[in-house]
């Protein structure tokens, strides 16, 4: 599956350090607010805002935090809507980039972004010029702690999900965009905890970067969006070899 490669796991590691800083915290801040905003500060009767609030959890966001953030969306708090948005982009090597955002100033994201991309090698592109390039999936991560391989694609399977992959650390489930809610909630059902559960764009043909100083160029790239306090989500299309990646981690 395209993006379940070793990159993928580094990136899903450089999550779990983010989290220590907080960075993933603000992302989770801005998703339920958003959720709150969309559909009402009741998780019980807003399926986002539950999944938000269960994404949060998962990555030991405290509960103060997550009552400011539905209060923020909900208007409760005053200040500036937040407002979600999509971008697209192209890195070094035309590599394609689809950067999800929420922020309450969209000039200063629109610059910001613009000039991330600009210093490194890359350039802010069109709506509709990258995104066809990735098919918008469901995707849900489980612990592999949690069941073995044969239970949990039994489970999926059984859900509606559309396939699983597995590795030592967690099982990852593929399902049609539309039935992501319901996959997870089935899921749940059996008595599984998720440690995620979000819309996800994969690319179609995924590109292989074998050049240590390309490879070190679209990292830096792809970090600094990522990292970037109105960022919800950066999906991209390259993938590192294998060689090249044992490089960049010595």
């Amino acid at each position: 599956m395209a993006g379940h490669n070793k990159w993928s796991k580094v990136k899903h590691i450089k999550a779990r350090v983010d989290a220590i800083k907080g960075r993933v915290f603000s992302k989770c801040a801005h998703e339920i607010a958003l959720a709150a905003r969309a559909g009402g500060g009741d998780p019980v009767a807003n399926a986002r805002l539950r999944t938000a609030i269960d994404n949060a959890k998962a990555v030991s966001m405290p509960k103060d935090n997550i009552e400011r953030a539905i209060r923020k969306g909900t208007g409760e708090l005053g200040g500036d809507a937040i407002q979600e948005i999509s971008y697209e982009g192209y890195g070094p090597s035309g590599i394609a980039f689809i950067i999800e955002m929420a922020t309450d100033n969209l000039n200063r994201t629109a610059q910001d972004l613009r000039t991330i991309f600009s210093k490194n090698g890359g350039s802010v592109a069109t709506p509709g010029s990258v995104s066809y390039q990735f098919d918008r999936k469901g995707e849900i991560r489980i612990s592999a702690a949690e069941l073995p391989e044969d239970r949990i694609m039994d489970a999926a399977i059984e859900a509606g999900a559309d396939d699983v992959h597995s590795d030592d650390d967690e099982h990852l489930v593929l399902t049609a965009a539309n039935e992501l809610g319901t996959v997870a909630n089935a899921l749940r059902g059996t008595g599984v905890t998720l440690l995620s559960e979000k819309l996800v764009s994969i690319p179609q043909t995924p590109c292989v970067i074998s050049d240590l100083a390309t490879a070190r160029q679209i990292l830096k790239l792809h970090d600094l969006l990522d990292d970037y306090p109105d960022t919800l989500n950066v999906f991209t299309n390259f993938e590192v070899a294998d060689e090249i990646l044992g490089q960049l981690a010595s």
